[in-house]
């Protein structure tokens, strides 16, 4: 083989070497960035969703304080509980994006979140009809119960902490 020949196709070699690495590293850049896309998505839907249910659960205390007072006061009561109901919406449409946006194992922790507030709200539901109707008869034992119900549902939330930190790869 001549010289010009055998450097032709050395030349040709290095240059589907080079194609051939460029091509792969182009692909796992891409999956690198694909990657760190998805985490942000990620994190920005767990942030949003762990922010709303902090503003709901200011809410929801404001009503069990309120709920507390010696002399209840139905008007500021009942504004309360509309706050409340918005916060609600605000963390139910917050849920929405986390479950598209997770792996299954968030979306169980955050199905647990749920009925663990679903919970509190019956109670705090009774509680509110009790009020309006002047009936103090079973206060001490719905307080008991929404205080169970609150740090039930304050577990849960930790476990979606724990969760989100996993699937962010947070987890230490």
């Amino acid at each position: 083989m001549d010289a010009g020949l055998a450097a032709l196709l050395g030349a040709a070699v290095g240059s589907l070497t080079t194609l051939g690495a460029a091509v792969v590293n182009g692909r796992t850049q891409a999956r690198t960035q694909h990657v760190q896309w998805r985490r942000q998505h990620r994190r920005d839907a767990y942030t949003a969703y762990l922010s709303a249910l902090h503003d709901r659960d200011i809410a929801m205390d404001a009503i069990l304080n309120a709920l507390q007072a010696e002399a209840l006061d139905l008007p500021e009561l009942d504004g309360t509980v509309r706050h409340f109901i918005a916060r609600a919406r605000d963390v139910h449409r917050a849920a929405e994006v986390v479950i598209l946006e997770g792996p299954p194992s968030i979306v169980e922790a955050t199905d647990r979140i749920a009925e663990e507030s679903r919970g509190l709200s019956e109670v705090m539901q009774r509680m509110v009809k009790d009020a309006h109707a002047g009936d103090t008869s079973e206060r001490a034992e719905h307080s008991a119960t929404a205080s169970a119900r609150e740090r039930r549902l304050y577990r849960a939330v930790s476990e979606f902490r724990v969760q989100a930190r996993s699937i962010l790869g947070n987890a230490d």
